[in-house]
């Protein structure tokens, strides 16, 4: 016999029941995990980026000659091993001038548009990946300025005498440094280790893992060898600094999922209440439209 469900109680409607939880996509519904609001995230993103392009300025202070001198190790160490591809690759490139200009472009917007995509995406669609992601990225770009710093090294493109040329200067092509002022507004020996391939391989990294389409997969795999090529091929990197960036992103995601997620409490304690003093500073006077829901939301931003 079929049943019938009971009436609604006398005075109960249907919009008086409560709605079904919004259901985040991929996360089971008792671990799902706010993520931080959006406009701490773009001025934490602004004042790393802005402090990380200064600092790379600042650093470039001792004159380019050791950066030449580690050139030269560089060069001597790959030719050592065997791997020192990068003059071949740059010629068969100058030789394809189609495919030099679209590497040109690749290499100067690439490395911002699909790591920017790619922060978005977590933050939308993988709030329980994101803090541990993005905090990795953080570390290995703040570890790399002391690689900046230490070790300047100056690209293939400026050693003529060993037959590397500039696709960019060469064809009149568009690229990163094609004007004399961007060249000027950043660190140019700034190669050591190659954040261009690090970047890219936290790109793809987490395409890999975290999409659950196979197409957006392949893609996780293909962007990396795209950038390592391009940044060889373009005699802006070498073999040993994109090996380098490599390994400095993989060992600082590794430390930032083990901190995330086998932290002790005490120290997740503090990072708490570090957070809610440093966001109470940031903000502004509340507007009053907003005060009645600030318990509400210092709740759920206490989080890194």
């Amino acid at each position: 016999m079929a049943q019938i469900a009971p009436p609604a109680p006398r005075g109960q409607t249907a919009q008086a029941r409560p709605a079904p939880a919004r259901r985040v996509a991929g996360v089971p519904a008792a671990k799902r995990i706010s993520v931080p609001p959006v406009w701490r995230e773009l001025l934490l993103i602004a004042i790393f980026y802005t402090g990380y392009t200064l600092t790379r300025i600042v650093l470039v202070q001792d004159g380019t000659g050791p950066a030449f001198a580690h050139a030269d190790q560089i060069l001597s160490t790959e030719r050592f091993l065997g791997i020192d591809v990068e003059l071949g690759l740059n010629q068969w490139l100058l030789q394809v001038p189609w495919l030099a200009r679209t590497a040109n472009i690749f290499y100067a917007t690439a490395h911002f548009a699909v790591t920017l995509t790619i922060v978005v995406w977590l933050y939308r669609r993988r709030p329980q990946d994101y803090r541990w992601a993005r905090t990795g990225i953080m570390i290995a770009t703040g570890v790399a300025l002391l690689g900046f710093w230490l070790y300047p090294l100056a690209p293939p493109r400026f050693l003529h005498s060993e037959g590397f040329v500039d696709p960019v200067t060469a064809l009149h092509s568009l690229g990163l440094y094609a004007s004399d002022a961007s060249g000027t507004l950043t660190n140019q020996y700034a190669a050591m280790p190659s954040m261009h391939a690090g970047w890219a391989m936290w790109c793809g990294f987490l395409m890999i893992k975290l999409a659950a389409r196979r197409w957006a997969k392949v893609l996780g795999v293909i962007y990396p060898a795209t950038t390592v090529f391009v940044i060889l091929s373009t005699a802006n990197h070498y073999i040993l600094d994109a090996v380098a960036g490599i390994a400095l992103i993989g060992a600082a995601m590794t430390l930032s999922w083990v901190l995330y997620h086998h932290c002790p409490k005490s120290i997740l304690a503090l990072r708490d209440r570090t957070t809610s003093l440093l966001v109470q500073r940031l903000r502004a006077r509340p507007s009053p439209a907003t005060a009645d829901s600030g318990g509400v939301r210092g709740a759920r931003e206490t989080g890194i």
